[in-house]
């Protein structure tokens, strides 16, 4: 499929719906990717994106960056505590900020580090033991608990079941950010991403439809 075309579909979907192209931030999912594709990627203009795992981030981006001017990083993946200095060092956002224990070492970690990354909850809508995220019941509690620790919480996340239709998912993370005063959503990948543009989502997440499937061999 390739970047010029998610990007057309992602701007035809958020004029259809009555938003400006621009109020929808593209990040190419750049986990598990040789270097040369994601190499391709930048030179055709991107600048935004997501990686998984800080180890693997680690091993990449940096070099990235000293070529590339204007690299945005976001952490999409679950966060270690015992990673978040790291991942604080590297990317210039986190969308999974997802327990008191991790959004107390951020906090600790901003005031010595003298900054902090934009941060966003990763909320499980679909309350899924196997996976990461506040459950909705807990949401505003931890929203609050974060604030109250000095962070700033820009924006909400979510990966709904993949079973289940994404738009009731999405409904109920914008529902949730919207009482909460919170204006980023991230939601919405390579399958359902034109959805979530239609249900408010300001970040959308698409790895595989731009850069080719994954070989995890």
């Amino acid at each position: 499929m390739g970047l010029a075309e998610i990007k057309e579909r992602i701007a035809a979907e958020a004029e259809r719906v009555g938003r400006a192209p621009d109020s929808v931030q593209l990040i190419a999912v750049s986990k598990v990717q040789p270097n040369e594709r994601v190499a391709a990627v930048l030179d055709a203009g991107q600048r935004v994106f997501g990686e998984n795992k800080v180890q693997e981030a680690a091993g990449k981006w940096p070099a990235f960056k000293e070529q590339y001017d204007g690299v945005e990083l976001h952490l999409i993946g679950p966060l270690q505590t015992n990673k978040a200095r790291q991942a604080m060092e590297l990317f210039d956002v986190i969308h999974t900020v997802d327990r008191p224990k991790l959004a107390k070492t951020i906090a600790r970690l901003a005031g010595e580090l003298g900054h902090c990354p934009r941060l966003f909850v990763q909320v499980n809508t679909g309350e899924e033991p196997q996976k990461a995220g506040v459950l909705p019941v807990d949401a505003d509690g931890f929203i609050q608990e974060c604030r109250d620790l000095g962070l700033e919480i820009g924006g909400l996340m979510c990966i709904p079941p993949a079973d289940e239709e994404p738009s009731l998912h999405f409904a109920l993370l914008k529902k949730i950010a919207a009482r909460n005063g919170v204006d980023g959503l991230s939601m919405g990948m390579s399958g359902d991403f034109e959805t979530a543009i239609a249900q408010g989502a300001t970040h959308v997440r698409v790895g595989s439809a731009i850069f080719g499937e994954r070989d995890y061999g």
